[in-house]
């Protein structure tokens, strides 16, 4: 960890790149996901999905960013390799031979649901830790995940 003049103390600062760099792991987990069904999805809703799953994608990459820089503003390490990402996610795995629209729907509308838990609790514990920064970049991250969770499952509806 190098020196800050972040007002916040050292002990609260390293809590907080854990918790941080925690998340980022996610977030890039939740991003090769999107990918993933991007670049993969078939069937006849292929357009939409492709165009959605691609939006998607670009705002969960903003969130990566936003998080890593909150390490390094608090004078940390993003840890943002694909390995270290692989190993730290607490997201299920994809299943990689997912190919049919509805199946991508499900599998990235259930990434999006855990990633969503995970950034609300995250606001909770940097609130805890009195880091209203970073409980408000968590609740801009929620705020996004909930709308795209919403965007995305709104497809499982006329398969019902």
């Amino acid at each position: 960890m190098y020196e800050t003049r972040n007002d916040l103390t050292e002990t609260i600062r390293l809590k907080i790149i854990e918790l941080c760099n925690s998340r980022l792991a996610d977030s890039i987990d939740l991003q090769t996901q999107c990918k993933h069904a991007h670049w993969n999805v078939e069937g006849p809703t292929f357009i939409a999905l492709h165009k959605l799953f691609d939006e998607v994608n670009e705002d969960i990459e903003e969130y990566v960013d936003l998080v890593a820089e909150r390490i390094v503003q608090l004078g940390g390490i993003a840890e943002g390799t694909a390995r270290v990402a692989a190993k730290r996610s607490n997201l299920a795995e994809y299943k990689v031979e997912t190919n049919g629209g509805m199946d991508h729907v499900r599998s990235l509308a259930s990434s999006l649901a855990s990633y969503e838990k995970l950034a609300r609790a995250a606001i909770s514990t940097s609130a805890e830790l009195n880091d209203a920064d970073t409980a408000d970049i968590f609740t801009e991250i929620f705020r996004g995940v909930d709308k795209w969770l919403w965007m995305v499952e709104v497809h499982l509806q006329e398969s019902k």
